[in-house]
C-alpha cells in the first residue's frame, strides 16, 4: 500500500509535526511506502483562478469547475496542481495531518482541498459517496486542537468535535467516495503534559497501523 501524507503547519516543532513523523513512522514500520506534501516548505499557494490552468474554457467568464472539467479532459492543470494530483493518484491512502483553527483546517490546507481534488479529476456529476471516483481509496486525517474534550462536546462551547469535523470527513473525503476511518483528535496538544502527548502519538500510530489493513 501506498500513502500520501499532506500535512498543513509551519512549524516543525509542532504536534502536528509530530503526528506527522509519527504516520511515516507507522506506515514504513508496517512495510508500506509514503510521501509527504508539506504544504507550507513547498509554499502551496491556496488561492484559486485562471492560474490553475494551462487552458480556457471561457474566456468571458470564469466559471471554476467549468475550467477544472477541460482541464482534467486535456491534463493543462498548472504544474503545481498536477503533482498534487499525481500524489492523489498514486496513494491508497490519503492521510491528512492539521491543526484546528477557526472551525477548520488552516487556508493552505482547505486550498488544497479546493485546487487539487477538482472537478473531473476526484468528482463528476453522478459519482459522489458510495459511486465516488475514489471509492478505492482510503481516507484518514488527525487534527490537533487549542480546547480541551470538554469543550467539543454537547455541552461545551464549540459543540461536538463531530460537527465540527464533518466538513472535512463527510463533505471532502467521504464526498469523493473514499473509506473514511475516525478522526484522530490530540485534544488541547499545546497544555497537556509530555506523557499525555506520548499517549496522544501512541494511539495516532495504532489508528494508522488500523488503517493500512
Amino acid at each position: 500500500m501506498h500513502a500520501l501524507i499532506v500535512y498543513a503547519h509551519m512549524e516543525p516543532t509542532s504536534f502536528t509535526a509530530a503526528m506527522k513523523d509519527a504516520a511515516v513512522e507507522a506506515i514504513e514500520a508496517a512495510g508500506h511506502t509514503v510521501e509527504v506534501s508539506d504544504l507550507y516548505a513547498s509554499g502551496f499557494n491556496p488561492v484559486a483562478g485562471r492560474h490553475d490552468f494551462t487552458s480556457v474554457a471561457d474566456a468571458d467568464r470564469f466559471h471554476y469547475q467549468a475550467e477544472q472539467l477541460k482541464a482534467a479532459q486535456e491534463n493543462a492543470y498548472a504544474a503545481e496542481i498536477a503533482v498534487e494530483q499525481d500524489r492523489v493518484r498514486r496513494a491508497d491512502l490519503l492521510v491528512l495531518a492539521f491543526p484546528l483553527w477557526w472551525g477548520g483546517p488552516p487556508a493552505i490546507l482547505k486550498g488544497w482541498l479546493e485546487r487539487v481534488l477538482s472537478y473531473g479529476f476526484a468528482y463528476v456529476d453522478g459519482a459522489r459517496f458510495d459511486s465516488g471516483l475514489f471509492k478505492d481509496k482510503r481516507g484518514l486525517f488527525c487534527v490537533a486542537t487549542g480546547g480541551t474534550p470538554q469543550r467539543f462536546s454537547e455541552e461545551g462551547v464549540y459543540g461536538p468535535i463531530e460537527k465540527v469535523l464533518w466538513p472535512v470527513q463527510r463533505l471532502a473525503l467521504e464526498y469523493m467516495g473514499m473509506k473514511v476511518f475516525e478522526p484522530f483528535v490530540a485534544y488541547a496538544a499545546p497544555r497537556v503534559e509530555d506523557d499525555a502527548r506520548k499517549a496522544y502519538l501512541a494511539a495516532w500510530k495504532a489508528r494508522v497501523e488500523q488503517a493500512l489493513k
